[in-house]
């Protein structure tokens, strides 16, 4: 059984929604394939999961410690089983096999955000010109001929500038990354052009993440289960951010 320990960039799940909560205790603990448990899960073991689910709220420190056993891949979950490490060494892991440009000394939300802005990165050179433009107008860029790198530039620009930016790239992206994984998106209201972006996405989005896999089989399967989960636990962060409970 995992065994919680202390993680401050993670306190803030005992504030999320169950419709948040399940997506991740979703990806944990069953594969999407074929719906069976993975065999390094925990979660559904546990006293507390038993008793409380579907509350997801009632639990969240257990779904911390599971995070924190799942580590960077499946032969150091076997050896950390019931240690577990923290979650900022689970997201900086992930992104150096995403290889994601960060700081180490960057806030661990920043680190979060750059790792969204490298599956935006792959999944913008995947589209056509008209793609990008149905996706630029999505996200409320005026580009005239928008192309993957004017897009960045100005995502990045608009992230500096105002929180609701990184929360609309992370809706977009997370929300794809949910529907193409676990069969269902995000749940964050009826903001159309964030809609009208997400389906401009779906296809690119699903051809980033093959290639991540493909990159990251070799190291270990479980960084199919850590990777969407560090972009689940942005998107609640964003969401914890700009929409407080």
């Amino acid at each position: 059984m995992a065994i919680y320990r202390a993680d401050p960039d993670l306190f803030f799940l005992a504030q999320c929604h169950n419709d948040d909560l399940v997506l991740l205790v979703s990806l944990m603990t069953h594969d999407p394939k074929d719906g069976s448990l993975r065999w390094s899960e925990t979660l559904t073991g546990s006293d507390d999961y038993k008793r409380y689910y579907p509350n997801h709220q009632q639990y969240w420190q257990g779904i911390v410690a599971e995070v924190q056993t799942f580590g960077a891949n499946s032969l150091a979950s076997v050896l950390r089983r019931g240690k577990g490490v923290a979650y900022r060494e689970v997201l900086c892991d992930a992104c150096d096999k995403m290889k994601v440009n960060y700081s180490k000394n960057a806030s661990t939300e920043n680190i979060e955000l750059n790792m969204l802005l490298k599956v935006l990165e792959k999944s913008l050179s995947d589209m056509s010109p008209d793609e990008l433009k149905e996706f630029a107008s999505g996200m409320e860029i005026e580009l005239t001929n928008p192309t993957p790198e004017l897009i960045l530039m100005a995502i990045q620009t608009a992230i500096r500038a105002s929180g609701f930016a990184a929360y609309k790239m992370t809706v977009v992206i997370v929300s794809t990354v949910a529907k193409a994984l676990l069969g269902r998106g995000l749940q964050f209201g009826t903001y159309v052009l964030l809609t009208r972006s997400i389906s401009v996405l779906a296809g690119p989005v699903g051809w980033a993440l093959s290639s991540l896999w493909l990159a990251t089989d070799l190291a270990g399967p479980a960084y199919r289960v850590t990777i969407p989960a560090c972009l689940l636990i942005a998107y609640m962060r964003q969401k914890a951010l700009y929409l407080p409970a």
